[in-house]
């Protein structure tokens, strides 16, 4: 690494999208390292200017910006998609891309999980009809209004077999679920579980967990005709990018009731705009929605920050 005298510029340009962690003095101590909270797309040059080695979490770093910004050797990625860096630009200007593969694995199976059972046993609603005198007025000890079942016995269905899927698969497993799995890729097919074809899998699985990237393949994957392939028991769950499954007809089924419920925690734009398909179901306890929040556990972000340091003092020592 550099001596005191020639400290490198670090600057983290949208460093509110992972919020405060308790390690960010990981990176402080790697240079002169300054943060904004967040950045506009116009003002991504004069913040870089002068900088080493950006970090970015959401915020796209193209060629126009590359061109105009000579003292930049090295870009880090605060998650693990790279789709907001030109990478051909990069290479071509010699700008090595670094990114952080698997920090959120736990984070994003625990909401699956979680997210599963709070719709599947009407949880938000069981909670409010204690505190508002629902239960309290009930005759029998016991309340309830709608039959939820267990997971055991289920056939539970992964669409993405990466790290995360096969993280969601043990703890599916934990609760006797048979887990199978289809293979976006078609190549991913030696999992200690049966590889199923797509249809095959909507057809028959209680539960569809998709953990999946976005990309040729998987956009639009799943509109109207594959929802309306699902049993009406089946629950869908989408942790992995919004674009997926297709939003519109996704609240349609919900309010078709063609499946029972479905939790999501991504979206194709994001924040969530107030005249979203999904802000219009009537159905609303059929559809759980959380702020893309499954990757961020303190843990999760712990171990980004770790990885971005790592990726940083890395590249300083081989410079």
């Amino acid at each position: 690494m550099p001596d005191s005298s020639e400290q490198p510029t670090i600057t983290f340009l949208d460093a509110n999208t992972i919020g405060e962690v308790p390690n960010d003095d990981l990176l402080r101590e790697l240079g002169n390292y300054r943060t904004y909270p967040n950045t506009e797309a116009a003002e991504v040059v004069d913040r870089l200017r002068g900088s080493t080695v950006a970090i970015t979490n959401k915020v796209k770093i193209g060629r126009a910006e590359m061109d105009q910004l000579p003292d930049l050797k090295l870009i880090c990625v605060a998650a693990t998609g790279m789709n907001n860096i030109d990478l051909e630009a990069a290479e071509i200007l010699g700008i090595t891309v670094k990114n952080v593969a698997g920090y959120s694995t736990e984070s994003v199976a625990q909401l699956t999980l979680t997210s599963l059972f709070t719709l599947a046993m009407d949880l938000i609603h069981l909670n409010d009809a204690v505190y508002d005198g629902t239960y309290s007025k009930s005759e029998n000890f016991s309340y309830w209004r709608q039959p939820f079942y267990e997971l055991g016995g289920a056939r539970f269905g992964i669409i993405g077999m990466g790290t995360i899927g096969r993280r969601v698969a043990r703890l599916a497993e934990a609760y006797g679920a048979e887990v199978v799995y289809y293979s976006t890729s078609g190549k991913n097919t030696d999992q200690n579980y049966p590889s199923l074809s797509l249809n095959e899998l909507l057809t028959t699985c209680e539960v569809v967990s998709i953990h999946a990237p976005l990309n040729e393949a998987t956009n639009n994957l799943l509109t109207y005709q594959e929802l309306s392939s699902m049993k009406k028991s089946a629950y869908l769950l989408n942790m992995g990018r919004g674009g997926i499954v297709n939003e519109a007809d996704l609240a349609r089924a919900i309010d078709e009731e063609m499946i029972a419920g479905a939790a999501v925690d991504v979206f194709t734009r994001e924040p969530l705009p107030e005249d979203h398909p999904y802000l219009r179901v009537h159905r609303r306890n059929r559809l759980l929605l959380t702020p893309h929040v499954g990757w961020a556990s303190v843990e999760a972000r712990m171990t980004l920050v770790a990885g971005v340091a790592k990726n940083i003092r890395t590249f300083l020592e081989k410079s």
